[in-house]
């Protein structure tokens, strides 16, 4: 069969890559096109357009971006009518996927939603254009199942959370052999995850450095996103004692003691590793503004969500600050509140549903498609 799928950030290139190899290992005439990421390529098939060429964040981004976006869906509508897929999958990304769902389902070709838009978190009201426009919706969240079933009687697959397998899978590496491949000292790491966007990178680099000075104990190493060169880095390192090691944030999650990190799916990565962490967030002023307004959420990272409750502490725009931040690292460094946190964390694993995530929806993307 002909799949074309629509990836149009990091997260959605792990996992639709994840994906295409259990729909190779399915059907070995596989034929894949699509919009995504080095991880993608790797699998095979053809990259039209890569993510990092796609990724606006906040509403006034997208506001001064608006011409690229629209020349992009352009693109992607007359790609796909000369490929002629036999199925068209989305990976998250709604802004850009949903657009294409409505124009693909008036085309009569099978759309399939994998890793559903967080229709929770803001526009509820899409749900109406999901119902309408999406064949198949499969849900990595087991809250998400209810909303859709029960709040909105809309039926979805629940195939638990590909993170598990994408962390389970991966080749172990023992933390001494880590430090000296990427000439790192004996002290203890501290990773800082300032995100994959050039927005969130800026917003948040600059704060979390600051406590170099004050965590001398310890060695802080930036995991630089696959998404950005380390030109872009360099002004924010300086002279400054941190190490940067680009495309290897799972690996240095393996070994790191604690962690910084920008809300996102790097929050739910950085549990399933048992690394404690401190979560943060900073917007465009605009952009925070208007999301405020809108977003009815208790949380903004996965983990607290998934949980429902403060597992870890988050510091959002003005509480993100360098007083606020050294306060919270100092207690996710202490050992009695690092033993709570782990076993929040094994408790979290639990909630989440088990691995085998692209092995389910790849078989069920496939035998939808032989009826």
């Amino acid at each position: 069969m002909k799949y074309y799928l629509i990836a149009g950030e990091a997260s959605g290139d792990l996992h639709a890559s994840n994906l295409m190899k259990a729909i190779k290992a399915k059907d070995t005439q596989a034929e894949f096109r699509f919009w995504g990421g080095d991880l993608m390529q790797q699998v095979g098939g053809t990259l039209v357009k890569h993510y990092r060429d796609l990724a606006f964040m906040g509403f006034l981004e997208v506001l001064l971006n608006l011409r690229t976006i629209l020349k992009n869906i352009t693109l992607c509508k007359e790609d796909i009518n000369a490929f002629k897929p036999d199925v068209l999958i989305f990976i998250d990304y709604p802004g850009f996927n949903m657009r294409i769902a409505h124009w693909a389902k008036l085309r009569g070709i099978p759309t399939h939603y994998y890793i559903s838009p967080q229709l929770w978190a803001w526009k509820e009201n899409r749900i109406k254009a999901i119902k309408r426009d999406v064949d198949k919706m499969y849900v990595i969240l087991p809250f998400e199942k209810d909303f859709y079933e029960k709040k909105h009687s809309f039926p979805v697959h629940f195939v638990g959370h590909p993170l598990l397998d994408a962390i389970a899978d991966r080749e172990q590496i023992h933390p001494d052999d880590f430090k000296k491949a990427n000439n790192l000292d004996d002290r203890p790491i501290i990773a800082l995850l300032p995100g994959s966007r050039k927005q969130e990178i800026k917003k948040l680099l600059n704060v979390m450095l600051t406590m170099l000075p004050k965590f001398p104990e310890y060695q802080f190493v930036i995991a630089g996103a696959p998404s950005q060169e380390f030109e872009f880095y360099k002004p924010f390192i300086g002279s400054k004692d941190v190490s940067y090691i680009a495309n290897k944030t799972y690996d240095l999650l393996s070994v790191a003691h604690a962690a910084i990190v920008t809300s996102g799916t790097a929050t739910l990565e950085t549990a399933l590793f048992k690394v404690p962490e401190v979560v943060c967030y900073k917007g465009n002023w605009v952009s925070y503004q208007i999301a405020k307004r809108i977003i009815t959420l208790k949380y903004i990272s996965l983990v607290n969500l998934i949980m429902d409750r403060e597992v870890v502490t988050e510091l959002i725009q003005g509480e993100c600050n360098s007083k606020k931040l050294e306060i919270e690292l100092r207690k996710i460094l202490d050992k009695n509140h690092r033993e709570h946190l782990f076993m929040e964390y094994y408790r979290l694993e639990q909630i989440l549903g088990g691995r085998g995530a692209s092995q389910k929806t790849a078989d069920l993307i496939i035998s939808s498609n032989k009826h």
